[in-house]
């Protein structure tokens, strides 16, 4: 059950990491809670294999923090490397003429 909750909590603020990012056009809406919710997952699960506690507030702070900033870092990237995609094919269209 509490597996459930962190993978919430990891597309929550996956969710709320798309509404912060600048660049929301040019990249889909789902990227945030998607990259937040699989993080979690995976981070959970392997904090639970490593001996942490479900109970203890670590491992709450790191799986969701770390799903955060994923999240943050996916939007980022993706927002600059489609920005500057877009531009260069303004460029190149530019320049052929069209």
């Amino acid at each position: 059950m509490e597996l459930l909750f962190a993978v919430l909590g990891g597309i929550l603020l996956g969710a709320v990491a798309h509404v912060v990012v600048p660049w929301r056009t040019t990249r889909g809406v789902l990227i945030g809670p998607v990259v937040g919710g699989i993080v979690a997952a995976v981070l959970w699960e392997a904090l639970t294999w490593a001996g942490w506690s479900y109970g203890g507030t670590w491992i709450w702070v790191v799986a969701l923090v770390a799903a955060a900033a994923a999240a943050l870092v996916v939007e980022v990237v993706l927002g600059r490397r489609r920005t500057a995609a877009d531009d260069a094919h303004y460029e190149r269209m530019v320049k052929q003429g069209a």
